[in-house]
């Protein structure tokens, strides 16, 4: 299938909303009555139209669908939430209720400042913290997002968890300093503490960690020159609105307060069918992350934190820098969200695009063929974002690479989620990484959605794994070893787990089209071998969080299934998401699909990870298989002399080398 996108369509149909149209929605709401001085927008962001409506605006062979913006609506004096869907050029509002009891909407930024207010009012809050030797003046709050258990009294309540932190020096950070075995459970709508959890009585850690100041760190490092990244040309992409080109790809981007980077379109130009723009993936994100804990006291077993549902990291993208943040020839984007009283604001710079090289594309000295030394320098181009959700710095990287992949990598920085340090004896579930400081264990996990389109919009997933053979007539040396390959008929085989042993991958392939020796086209999704979700299968995060059980989730498309843990992840009980949407046990083979990748680390801190953590990584990739004819390469240009200093293209003689033009 060639992606037909008429030259004559100028609007994309899935753009970012833009200022005007977050005011314009607001506006509607105000004058349809479901905005008051108490009400806040928890989340503003486009309705994305259906898939082939978007596909017909864009080939010019149907209308441009309606702009449509869904937000979510808190009344923070009675707890109501309102899921509203304003369409923007009928002028209209459809209005649902959210039953709390199914989930709440995300917490408010808003929330998090009134916390400290609230539980300094409390006598019980002040009398904890008088025995620990601190007064409510001295202690900052962590307001934290509470998970989902059947506490009496919480139920459709909207809840929210508060550790204390020692806080007496504001040129120190107070993450080295929890005030452990204390947490108060807070009703944010009814501004009080409705429990408080006094476990036991926990040294504080005294050692400061001011890591952003030059005092208490070693000498600079000498030695060090600088690394400049020039492109004296200018980068090899091009830009026009959110649309990109770079080399044989295209695609647009987006940004989403909830999912933050999103990718659509991605498509490649295939160098040996005249540039035929060929489908890849329609729409890429991450759609949703957990970092469940393993710290079972009382007062931290409830730690499973969802940045994206629970408190949309989108918002929280960084600004980046030149040269900080992004190196080299950099295009930046900003990103345009609403605030929680629903007027636009604009982060400047939230996303970097750079081009990268990336060592040796293809490279072969031909001993036997006269005069054939051949070596390409392989490249990618950088699409990326990073947010801070409290503790937690994380970026997203996407990479497209000359040759047709795809990967996407998350970076994981910041600083730890501290506790009081009880020895790995007494309490194995924490590394000590400064003086009477615990980390406790816990894993980050991500769920990127893989809305597909390879070679058009009717795929299939086959499951191939090595097959080791036994000696046989056929194997009698025992040296033969081939592979097989299972196709997933519907959405009750669509959960699947990775396996290092037999290098399980998941080909999606076309079942319209074949290459040139008569197999599906097809990308392989290969998937690191960590482990998923560790708590036990019977626990409150493992049904909140299902999607992190499997690294795998296969669905067919519906426009209305965006998020893998359900659309009201905070203080759901669990059941929504992938449980709900595959129930209905639709058939994958020729559909338009869906994949739910769950990727991630699992942490077991070390001292080095304190007082800031290096970066840690994570991610995935896709790989064409099949999916061109030959290497798509081929067209690569060598080398410039007069940046290497010589053609990358040589004549060999014998078995004496040497540079053409020398």
């Amino acid at each position: 299938m060639t992606l037909q996108i008429s030259p004559t369509v100028t609007t994309n149909p899935v753009s970012s909303l833009n200022a005007a149209e977050i005011t314009a929605a607001s506006k509607l709401l105000h004058e349809a009555g479901h905005v008051s001085e108490k009400t806040r927008f928890a989340y503003v962001g486009l309705d994305e139209p259906a898939k082939a409506d978007v596909l017909a605006a864009l080939a010019d062979t149907g209308p441009v669908p309606p702009r449509c913006v869904r937000a979510l609506l808190l009344d923070t004096a009675t707890g109501v939430g309102l899921d509203t869907r304003v369409d923007l050029t009928a002028e209209t509002v459809t209005v649902t209720e959210v039953d709390n009891t199914r989930g709440q909407l995300p917490i408010l930024v808003e929330e998090f400042t009134a916390i400290d207010a609230i539980v300094q009012a409390s006598a019980e809050w002040a009398s904890a913290l008088e025995k620990r030797g601190y007064a409510v003046t001295d202690v900052v709050t962590a307001p934290l997002s509470p998970g989902y258990y059947e506490n009496p009294g919480e139920e459709g309540r909207r809840i929210i968890r508060v550790f204390p932190f020692g806080f007496a020096d504001p040129t120190d950070h107070p993450w080295a300093h929890p005030i452990d075995g204390l947490c108060a459970y807070v009703d944010i709508v009814a501004g009080e503490v409705i429990e408080l959890i006094d476990n036991e009585l926990l040294p504080v850690p005294a050692e400061p960690s001011q890591f952003h100041l030059d005092s208490g760190r070693p000498a600079p490092l000498e030695g060090l020159k600088p690394i400049e990244i020039t492109q004296p040309e200018g980068p090899s992409f091009q830009v026009s609105g959110d649309a990109v080109t770079w080399a044989n790809w295209s695609f647009t981007l987006g940004f989403d307060a909830r999912e933050g980077l999103v990718l659509h379109n991605l498509a490649y130009a295939d160098p040996d069918k005249g540039g035929e723009i060929r489908p890849v993936v329609y729409r890429a994100s991450i759609a949703e992350m957990v970092v469940p804990y393993a710290d079972p006291s009382p007062t931290r077993f409830w730690q499973n934190y969802f940045d994206t549902g629970e408190y949309i990291f989108g918002r929280f993208a960084n600004s980046l820098k030149l040269g900080c943040d992004c190196l080299g020839e950099i295009r930046y984007f900003d990103a345009t969200l609403a605030d929680e009283f629903g007027n636009p604001q604009t982060i400047e710079n939230a996303i970097c695009m750079h081009e990268e090289d990336f060592g040796t594309l293809w490279k072969h000295t031909d001993l036997f063929v006269e005069g054939v030394s051949e070596v390409r320098r392989q490249r990618r181009l950088v699409i990326s974002f990073f947010t801070t959700v409290g503790n937690y710095d994380y970026g997203f990287y996407w990479y497209l690479y000359l040759d047709g992949k795809i990967e996407c990598e998350a970076k994981l920085t910041g600083i730890l989620f501290p506790s009081s340090y009880k020895g790995m004896e007494a309490w194995p579930y924490a590394t000590e990484v400064a003086p009477g400081v615990g980390a406790p264990f816990h894993q980050h996990l991500f769920s990127a959605r893989l809305d597909m389109m390879v070679d058009g919009v009717a795929n299939a997933v086959e499951e191939v794994e090595a097959v080791r053979l036994p000696v046989s007539e056929t194997n009698p040396y025992g040296n033969a070893f081939t592979y097989s390959s299972t196709r997933l008929a519907s959405e009750a085989e669509g959960a699947r787990s990775a396996d290092s042993a037999v290098g399980r991958t998941w080909h999606v392939v076309s079942t319209d089209r074949r290459n040139a020796y008569g197999r599906p086209t097809g990308y392989a999704l290969h998937a690191e071998q960590n482990p998923t979700l560790l708590a036990d299968p019977s626990s409150s995060i493992a049904a909140r969080a299902e999607f992190t059980t499997k690294e795998l989730f296969v669905t067919a498309y519906s426009p209305s299934e965006r998020y893998p843990a359900g659309d009201l992840v905070n203080q759901n009980p669990g059941g929504d998401g992938l449980p709900a949407y595959m129930a209905a046990d639709r058939p994958l083979d020729g559909a338009d699909l869906v994949l739910w990748h769950t990727f991630g680390l699992t942490h077991f801190p070390r001292p080095e990870d304190w007082p800031v953590m290096p970066v840690d990584y994570a991610g995935f990739k896709l790989v064409p298989y099949g999916f061109f004819d030959r290497n798509p390469t081929l067209n690569v240009p060598a080398s410039d002399a007069s940046h290497c200093g010589s053609s990358c293209h040589c004549e060999v003689s014998g078995d004496q080398h040497s540079h053409a033009g020398d």
